[in-house]
């Protein structure tokens, strides 16, 4: 058996990138890309911060996300 370290963060996060567009149902400017995974993969998505309003979801090129393996640098 494994023996994993504990993780010492609190939370996890990702990082999310400023879209630069108005939320069309809330008038938020507070939208951003990043990644999310769900039982169907992973997906990009942009969404609003203030009303979770989803702008654009579409899969994700990356098998694994936004996490890297050493086989993908091969």
């Amino acid at each position: 058996m494994r023996n994993y370290p504990r993780p010492v963060e609190k939370f996890i996060s990702v990082n999310k990138t400023e879209a630069g567009l108005v939320c069309p149902k809330c008038g938020g400017h507070d939208v951003k890309r990043y990644p999310v995974v769900s039982e169907g993969g992973w997906w990009n998505v942009t969404k609003c911060q203030v009303c979770l309003h989803s702008l654009d979801r579409s899969r994700s090129e990356q098998r694994l996300g936004p996490i890297s393996t050493i086989s993908d640098l091969l």
